[in-house]
């Protein structure tokens, strides 16, 4: 398999985390891909131009974090991450909704904070900065599990993008009880070995 990947992407660190949870992160060649300049290898497999994408071993182009990460638990022999229908995969993927969503509003923040200042943009940038703050909230209020499933980790990559990119807003102090979660959490192999780096 081959994936196309930033290192800074925490989209692409949920599904190395997955890979190596799944026991499959040996099985996938890595490519470094800026998709902002649109390469000519990833657009090929993806015309939206995005990280992450993968290959199959069959050239099949896989792309969103989502369907990838689908993918990989159908593959290896290693612990499920989706649950089987039921309570327990309603609220992993409830939680995946909400880390993706943290990372949905969070990326384009970022990138919007690069960019001069005007009012629209800043009041979009506080229009996703409150998406984010309203999702911390549920989540303290109603913690995520403590075993590692899609939900787990989209929302521990989410939170991990905050501390990464958006240290000078912290939010542990509002949070202490998702704090004290997200370092058990973090502490799992794959999740530290991804942690972004700049």
């Amino acid at each position: 398999m081959k994936l196309f990947y930033s290192p800074t992407s925490p989209y692409v660190r949920k599904v190395m985390v997955c890979a190596m949870l799944r026991g499959l992160d040996g099985r996938i060649e890595t490519v470094p891909t800026n998709p902002h300049q649109s390469p000519p290898g990833l657009i090929a497999a993806n015309p939206l131009s995005k990280v992450p994408c993968l290959l199959t071993d069959d050239g099949v182009a896989l792309f969103d974090s989502p369907v990838i990460c689908e993918y990989l638990d159908s593959q290896g022999s290693e612990p499920k991450l989706f649950p089987a229908p039921g309570p327990a995969r309603w609220r992993a993927l409830v939680l995946q909704a909400m880390g993706d969503g943290i990372l949905d509003a969070s990326v384009p923040r970022r990138m919007e904070q690069a960019r001069p200042k005007e009012a629209a943009r800043d009041a979009a940038i506080a229009r996703m900065g409150d998406a984010v703050t309203r999702t911390l909230g549920m989540l303290e209020a109603a913690l995520p599990g403590e075993g590692l499933d899609i939900g787990t980790i989209a929302v521990a990559c989410g939170l991990g993008y905050l501390d990464f990119r958006f240290a000078a807003e912290p939010w542990r102090a509002a949070h202490p009880r998702l704090a004290a979660w997200f370092a058990r959490i973090g502490a799992a192999p794959a999740l530290a070995r991804t942690a972004p780096k700049e």
